[in-house]
């Protein structure tokens, strides 16, 4: 017989959201568990390059009661970095958290009552059952990479990956690579291995890019006085599968603008969206000055936001004629085909994004795609069940690092007026 336990709130994930919402729940004097596949902050430790760095800075690290402190609020903190952040984090308020205990299934008894405190059943890949009244999952969007179909129909001999999978150009079989994506993961994989010296072809895709610099201030201190993080934060997805990506501002170094034209300057071979493959060749679209233009609206309406608000609140600023640009010089149309033998291109990397997964969780609880009904991002379909950072439309506002602040309030407050309810106290429901 499998050993049962009860806790009043199972969180699955340990990253950032799954921990804001046990220390908020911990606040409000309410029990609960976290169960972690792997380590506290496994994606950011873990899962992707060894160059990336949190590329909203310093100021956007704060889980609740805490705030990174820094001589440089510039900075920005690496993956690895953060992920120790965290886990001190966890330390310090002793969150009640299990490493490496993936989740096999989450099931709902049938015919729950109102007051019954067993809503939920979580089932451990290891085995073992924890009944709880509420479950909070806190997967995110970013759990399962998206590679196209196209990428079955190349040659065996060619060596794939996924972007969650490259770590740096010296793990990479000699020969050029080819990049598909032009989204932050597709051009700083790019940039970085072109700095190493490696041939390095990029196919492009819609994306937008944004300066990193500007009259003086970085792009995020123009966001926060103007009010743009929403719309930083918003993009077309092209389907409920696929996560908007983040406009693309900077090189990993975080001094100078990144975009299709400083790739395209530094010799990167730019090529159309990848539409199909023979064996080793890639059928492609022809269409990178189209993107490049697309890409280059989307850096001048910025500039052009900015420069609006500067005028229209009078701020003593610089000038900074000409202003900066995704230039041209360097671009062209590629052609409808690459042939990878031809040029000597040994890696496809794939920076294709990633989707949610939520395979876990009752099918009654999702829709026929597999994605989770909800309201607003946070509440689920059946009573007691929440999500911390699911993206919620074409907006990633909810995903953001200091979203897990606020995500993990309000989910401490729905799961604490429940309890109030349930006891029939007359204590008041209102959180402060």
């Amino acid at each position: 017989m499998e050993a049962v336990e009860y806790v009043e709130t199972v969180i699955i994930g340990a990253g950032q959201q799954g921990c804001a919402v046990a220390a908020c729940l911990q606040d409000v004097g309410r029990e609960a568990v976290v169960l972690e596949r792997g380590e506290i902050g496994q994606a950011w430790a873990h899962e992707r390059w060894d160059s990336l760095l949190v590329g909203s800075g310093i100021r956007s690290i704060r889980f609740p009661g805490w705030e990174f402190v820094s001589d440089d609020p510039h900075a920005s903190l690496s993956g690895p970095e953060l992920a120790e952040h965290l886990r001190r984090y966890a330390a310090d308020r002793k969150l009640r958290i299990r490493q490496h205990t993936p989740v096999h299934k989450v099931e709902c008894p049938p015919r729950v009552a109102v007051g019954d405190d067993v809503r939920f059943r979580t089932r451990f890949g290891t085995g073992g059952i924890i009944e709880s009244r509420n479950l909070v999952a806190a997967v995110g969007g970013y759990a399962a990479p998206r590679i196209p179909d196209v990428a079955a129909a190349l040659d065996p001999s060619v060596h794939q990956m996924h972007s969650r999978y490259y770590r740096n150009p010296a793990s990479l079989p000699d020969g050029a690579v080819l990049v598909v994506g032009a989204g932050i993961s597709g051009q700083q994989i790019a940039d970085e291995l072109a700095d190493a010296g490696r041939r390095v072809f990029l196919s492009v895709g819609r994306h937008r890019a944004w300066p990193h610099r500007y009259r003086g201030r970085r792009i995020h201190e123009w966001m926060y006085a103007f009010g743009l993080y929403g719309e930083f934060v918003t993009g077309n997805t092209g389907g409920p599968a696929v996560l908007p990506g983040l406009p693309v501002t900077a090189v990993t170094s975080g001094d100078s603008d990144l975009n299709l034209g400083t790739l395209a300057a530094k010799g990167v071979t730019l090529v159309g969206s990848t539409r199909g493959a023979e064996h080793r060749t890639l059928l492609l679209a022809d269409n990178v000055s189209a993107t490049v233009e697309q890409s280059a609206r989307a850096y001048r309406q910025i500039i052009d936001t900015i420069d609006a608000g500067i005028s229209r609140r009078g701020f003593v600023v610089p000038e900074q004629r000409p202003a900066p640009e995704v230039r041209r010089d360097h671009i062209a149309d590629f052609g409808p085909r690459l042939d990878l033998a031809e040029h000597d291109i040994t890696t496809v990397i794939w920076c294709t994004g990633f989707g949610p997964d939520y395979r876990v969780l009752p099918a009654e609880v999702l829709d026929e795609r597999g994605a989770p009904l909800h309201e607003k991002g946070l509440v689920g379909a059946v009573p007691g069940l929440y999500y911390a950072g699911l993206p919620d439309g074409d907006s990633l506002a909810s995903v953001a690092i200091s979203a897990s602040v606020d995500n993990g309030r309000f989910i401490a407050g729905q799961i604490h007026i429940d309890h109030v309810m349930r006891s029939g106290s007359a204590e008041p429901v209102i959180v402060a």
